[in-house]
């Protein structure tokens, strides 16, 4: 007899980008409640509430109808401290990866730790956009065989949430891996930064780059792919971002005078 599990991830979100059947929402959210989650965000579906959803849902009719239809990305992950995007293709500069055991793991282990988590599919025919996936902390790839490597947007999410419920259930009688995890986790002094702080850092950390003519918007070349990056990678803290703003706020305020010195003159 199958073991009935819900709600076993209160802080997961499953966020489906620019579904372009409604079928494949309801095949997502009934591959979701087979492993125990059961938050779903849409971010501008292409139909949404259809019947087509509903029937394929099956048994996870309520996860269809407790969705979540946002519009744009950055709505669908605010409040998270751990963004993960799936990913099929090598990209021109290299993210962090992790495979899906290991993304399962890392998600049950920062769950313990009381983060917000954000798993995110993109559209059936071209996935995640460059600029969604540099909002990702981790890049995740699903490995196949070569003869046929296409995966539909709701095995895709199967995979995934198996792995996270699989890594949530396996009994560990030694310190594993997942356990250093999440006490290195518990153990840090402030909690990690959410994805809408992080990204008003970047919003602001452009902005100044402009201002002292370091990035040129017309050339743009990789600076900021490459930035986001490495503060993805650090996974700063609430208290790190607020340093930097207010570092960032002091370079602004150097550069105000100098403008309204050279602009003085000019009317001279």
């Amino acid at each position: 007899m199958q073991k009935t599990v819900d709600n076993l991830f209160p802080s997961v979100r499953i966020v489906l980008i620019e579904t372009s059947h409604p079928g494949n929402i309801g095949a997502a959210a009934r591959a979701m409640k087979n492993m125990g989650l059961t938050r779903l965000v849409l971010v501008n579906p292409k139909d949404f509430p259809d019947d087509t959803a509903f029937r394929r849902a099956a048994s996870a009719v309520d996860v269809v109808s407790s969705a979540i239809v946002v519009d744009t990305l950055d709505e669908a992950i605010a409040g998270c401290q751990l963004v993960l995007g799936t990913s099929a293709r090598d990209r021109r500069i290299p993210w962090p990866m992790l495979e899906p055991r290991a993304c399962g793991e890392k998600v049950v282990a920062e769950q313990a730790a009381g983060a917000e988590i954000a798993i995110i599919f993109g559209r059936e025919s071209r996935g995640l956009k460059n600029e969604e996936l540099q909002k990702c902390h981790f890049h995740i790839n699903i490995p196949t065989g070569e003869a046929y490597s296409s995966l539909n947007l709701a095995m895709a999410v199967q995979v995934l949430c198996y792995e996270v419920l699989q890594a949530s259930l396996a009994a560990k009688p030694e310190v594993s891996e997942l356990e250093i995890d999440k006490r290195e986790v518990d153990n840090w002094d402030m909690a990690y930064a959410t994805s809408d702080s992080v990204e008003h850092l970047f919003q602001h950390l452009e902005e100044t780059l402009v201002q002292v003519e370091f990035h040129d918007p017309e050339n743009p070349r990789q600076l900021l792919t490459r930035l986001r990056r490495m503060f993805n990678r650090i996974r700063l803290d609430e208290m790190e971002v607020n340093i930097l703003r207010g570092f960032l706020t002091s370079v602004n305020k150097l550069g105000r005078p100098q403008r309204r010195q050279e602009s003085e003159g000019n009317n001279t």
